[in-house]
């Protein structure tokens, strides 16, 4: 399994693996049951401390996207890509409403809040 840690990042790690990690469900790169590298084996190979990998794990455990068989190891559970899509959609919807309010709250118009997403759109 191939993550790229950005050590340099606000984000803290744990939360890259886990990002990383359902994006590549989402993406079918991971199917349901495929194991996923141990905790140490993983720790090792990004060049960080297994409670690190461990709380990733412990959060994809949490959201029902992987489940961890004592002595077996831990593999994908959950990989419905439908649904999956769906919670990003509305995550996205929320953000945009978020930046709706803050342009009206400034003064902002329907059409300069179009023309601006329009400009971010063809970045």
């Amino acid at each position: 399994m191939k993550l790229i840690i950005n050590h340099s990042s606000m984000q803290p790690i744990y939360e890259q693996i886990v990002e990383q990690i359902k994006g590549m469900v989402m993406r079918g790169e991971l199917e349901e049951n495929t194991p996923l590298p141990s905790v140490r084996g993983m720790a090792k190979d990004l060049k960080v401390s297994a409670l690190t990998v461990k709380k990733a794990y412990d959060v994809l455990t949490e959201e029902g996207l992987i489940v961890t068989v004592h002595g077996k190891g831990s593999f994908v559970a959950f990989a419905n890509q439908n649904v999956m899509l769906e919670e990003k959609r509305k995550e996205v919807e929320a953000d945009l409403e978020t930046a709706i309010r803050k342009g009206r709250s400034c003064g902002m118009s329907r059409e300069e809040l179009k023309q601006l997403f329009e400009i971010i759109l063809e970045d």
